[in-house]
């Protein structure tokens, strides 16, 4: 069901539309828990440790398949809050077409070059064979994860968040009973864990294309829509390449980290491996409420209804602070258990460095979660040379002292007091530029109305 953004309540519109899209974000992250959940306790910690190694590759390609979402999705949301259902059409077909194309650019990069990249990171030689069995099965489904993510982005830009919840709700459990089937009963150790991903965001990705085409075709529009635009292409890259840049570069920036981490041996590598899914189910999670805001901001920007964007903003920071909460104290008290729930018989390195590294980034998540809304704000009001700001001053700050730290007495500490200390930073940056389009929104919406 298609959901005007644009009138009720502004925490009420916020909550009913993010909610679902929170719950398909927890259902994303569980594709890659689970691989590491029965790559951990049914193959053992050389196979966890591979997959945590060529996860941060295949951040990479997920950044520009989440850069063609929120492209497509803004884009449309301001056709959508315009009720320019013309536009809207040409929008999401221009959308798929141009995300098509990227993808089998990265397909080809990525079989040439993925092998070189892998050694840069240091992977150890032992890790190699899984590492790259992987990779090459990822890459045959990069196709299925960048077709999802426009069709998510088209359902969020209809107000739609619960269809694409439905559709990942069933793949994401489905992937854990075909893990455990792949890995247990055929023995097919972690060329089966690729292979049940694949299976699953295959059926998953057709399944939204479709729903999709049927709902976009129902809308009816007034002329019949062209299938491409340039200047629609246009836009769509004005926001979707700062988002491709965000993400690549984070991705960049956390090989970079990857490799300073490989340098402390297995243990501390699947230590982070571990932590670092738990790390990311929570920060994705909190990108998705950003994500939501986008949607908002941009619908209610395009019905020229500005002054919703600030009590919209101050909803969104509400509910992740209602979700950083119990994660921030789970993670405080019990993070053995966590990562034992990864590691059969795990050693004494990855548990000390796993827990560490949750104890010390877990209570800056109420700071982190008011960036990623801020971000939201500006995105949706495709302020992208700001939120570009934000972004790189986070990833510099936490590359470089990361490297540096790393070489200090501080040893891994060192990699993970920068991650705190970026956020803290570029939170602060985020705040700034928030607050600057918030109000050149309303002097803009009162020079209008005089």
């Amino acid at each position: 069901m298609n959901k005007d953004l644009t009138i009720g309540t502004p925490s009420k519109a916020i909550r009913d539309f993010c909610l679902p899209l929170f719950g398909s974000v927890i259902f994303q992250q569980l594709y890659n828990l689970a691989d590491s959940w029965v790559a951990g306790r049914f193959i053992g910690e050389d196979a966890i440790a591979a997959i945590g190694n060529s996860y941060q590759v295949t951040l990479i390609f997920i950044a520009f398949a989440f850069g063609c979402n929120i492209g497509c999705s803004v884009i449309a949301s301001r056709f959508f809050g315009a009720k320019d259902i013309s536009s809207l059409k040409t929008a999401v077909s221009t959308s798929i077409i141009s995300s098509g194309a990227i993808c089998a650019t990265l397909m080809l990069i990525g079989f040439l070059f993925f092998v070189p990249l892998l050694h840069i990171v240091n992977t150890p030689e032992n890790l190699m064979p899984d590492s790259v069995t992987y990779m090459n099965i990822y890459l045959l489904g990069l196709p299925f994860v960048f077709f999802y993510n426009i069709s998510t982005g088209i359902f969020s830009a209809l107000g739609d968040s619960k269809t694409p919840f439905y559709f990942l709700a069933a793949s994401s459990l489905s992937n854990i009973g075909m893990d455990i089937l792949f890995v247990q009963v055929f023995n097919f150790g972690v060329p089966g864990i690729a292979w049940a991903t694949f299976l699953c965001q295959s059926v998953s990705c057709i399944l939204a294309l479709l729903f999709v085409f049927k709902r976009v075709h129902s809308m009816k529009a007034p002329k019949k829509p062209a299938l491409f635009s340039a200047q629609i292409l246009r836009q769509f890259i004005v926001v979707a390449v700062p988002s491709i840049l965000q993400q690549s570069f984070i991705s960049i920036g956390n090989i970079i980290i990857q490799g300073s981490i490989n340098m402390f041996g297995p243990g501390v590598m699947a230590g982070y491996s571990a932590a670092v899914k738990l790390n990311n189910l929570i920060i994705t999670s909190l990108t998705t409420f950003g994500n939501g805001v986008s949607n908002y901001t941009a619908q209610n920007l395009g019905a020229q209804k500005p002054e919703r964007i600030k009590p919209g903003f101050i909803a969104g920071v509400k509910m992740v602070w209602l979700i950083s909460l119990p994660i921030c104290i789970l993670y405080l008290t019990l993070p053995s258990p966590l990562l034992t729930f990864f590691i059969k018989d795990p050693s004494l390195d990855a548990i000390t460095s796993g827990t560490l590294y949750l104890r010390i980034l877990s209570p800056f998540y109420f700071v982190i979660s008011i960036k990623l809304v801020a971000d939201g704000v500006l995105r949706g009001a495709e302020k992208m040379k700001e939120f570009m700001v934000t972004t790189f001053s986070d990833l510099i700050i936490r590359v470089a002292l990361a490297l540096l730290l790393s070489g200090t007495i501080l040893g891994y500490l060192g990699i993970w007091y920068a991650w705190p200390i970026g956020w803290c930073i570029a939170t602060g940056l985020s705040v700034f530029f928030y607050m600057r389009v918030s109000a050149h929104s309303m002097r803009k919406s009162c020079e209008q109305k005089s």
